[in-house]
């Protein structure tokens, strides 16, 4: 099936469940509409570069001694709602003014979309949202067992398949035999967020599927798989994960993660010089694997909830067919939780970079970072 056909079949799955729309029934009708609830989430750091002439946010390189190695810097502080006008019906925004620090353009607004939800196993997306693609766009910010997302999260948001894209989704669960299985099925423009319109024709569509393995430990084991078309170019991408969760001791939780994707990267393809690339896209293609084990004691002692020791271990290479440079990144991180679900926390720790070979002004070059981060959120 091309491209275009399946942009068919895509409008056939978002029109039908409209349909029906007047069979769906408001179970409880003593509730008011709408109804609101709030959120917020805000993150400060301290970043400290031991490694000399290296810029301790953006990790850039520089020979003319001008790095600023040592500074504070305010992550995130998102707002955001979510209103209920139904009973299956929900509208969600969220933004992230600490945007506003840099140029906002194509940056502060993150989710905003609408949901509908037909049954346990059928509902709909349509707006701003962060399609599935694997365990990490599953999860928050505010929720990571480490500082931040993976560098293969980053990549695979700059190439349309992860982060926040402007599409529809549908997604729900059913049982395959006596296995629980959850999906979702996105169609995105690929570009990013808050843009006005697409950059081409093309979009990208891609699905994941969960298999919920093991209850008693929460093992489940994740497909991804997307096709696409970029300046009527092919593009794919695909992603295996795991994660599970063991129970050590009465109040000793080992909580562990494995991701590993493979895709085209058009975004690197298309940001070099027409004179200095080749002319094949399918060259140009990324991968990468982490394995994050957090290993949480639960203290519950006054204020503090727990501890938690990880180190999550990363392999990325932007493009390993051609002029391949592959980063390996050790992210050793001790956190303090306080009050239920990390309202409250205290991070402290480091960020190793290693490069196959450290290339002067720029990034990649090999970066030693020492991090201390807090966060307060409301929900």
């Amino acid at each position: 099936m091309s491209v275009f056909s399946g942009s068919k079949v895509w409008l056939f799955v978002l029109l039908f469940p409209f349909l029906s729309i007047g069979q769906a029934v408001e179970p409880n009708s003593q509730i008011k509409y709408p109804q609101f609830k709030f959120q917020g989430l805000f993150q400060a750091r301290y970043l400290n570069g031991l490694t000399k002439d290296i810029d301790a946010v953006s990790g850039q390189h520089h020979v003319d001694d001008n790095a600023v190695e040592s500074t504070f810097d305010i992550k995130r502080m998102r707002v955001g709602v979510e209103a209920a006008l139904g009973e299956r019906f929900d509208l969600f925004v969220l933004a992230n003014l600490a945007e506003f620090k840099t140029d906002p353009k194509n940056k502060v607004l993150e989710n905003a979309f609408a949901r509908y939800i037909f049954n346990k196993n059928f509902g709909i997306i349509v707006g701003q949202f962060r399609p599935a693609f694997g365990i990490e766009e599953l999860n928050p910010a505010d929720i990571l067992k480490s500082f931040d997302y993976s560098n293969q999260y980053t990549e695979f948001g700059n190439n349309g398949w992860a982060s926040f894209q402007i599409g529809a989704s549908v997604f729900g669960d059913f049982k395959l035999g006596a296995v629980p299985v959850t999906y979702a099925v996105s169609a995105v423009n690929g570009n990013g967020r808050d843009q006005v319109s697409d950059k081409d024709n093309g979009k990208q569509y891609s699905s994941r599927l969960g298999f919920e393995l093991n209850k008693k430990h929460n093992i489940v084991f994740g497909l991804n798989g997307g096709i696409g078309e970029v300046f009527k170019s092919k593009v794919f991408a695909v992603g295996l994960d795991l994660a599970a969760d063991f129970k050590l001791a009465d109040k000793l939780l080992l909580q562990t993660q494995i991701e590993a994707k493979q895709g085209t990267n058009h975004y690197l393809y298309y940001s070099l010089p027409a004179d200095a690339r080749t002319t094949n896209l399918n060259q140009y293609q990324m991968r990468g694997i982490y394995f994050l084990p957090n290993l949480r004691y639960e203290i519950r002692y006054q204020k503090l909830t727990a501890i938690e020791f990880s180190c999550r271990y990363e392999y990325f290479d932007k493009s390993f067919k051609i002029d391949s440079n592959a980063r390996q990144t050790f992210t050793p991180m001790t956190g303090l939780e306080f009050g239920k679900g990390y309202t409250g926390r205290i991070e402290i720790g480091m960020q190793l970079d290693n490069y196959k070979r450290n290339i002067a002004n720029t990034t990649a070059y090999d970066n030693n970072l020492f991090i201390m981060q807090f966060q307060g959120r409301f929900f």
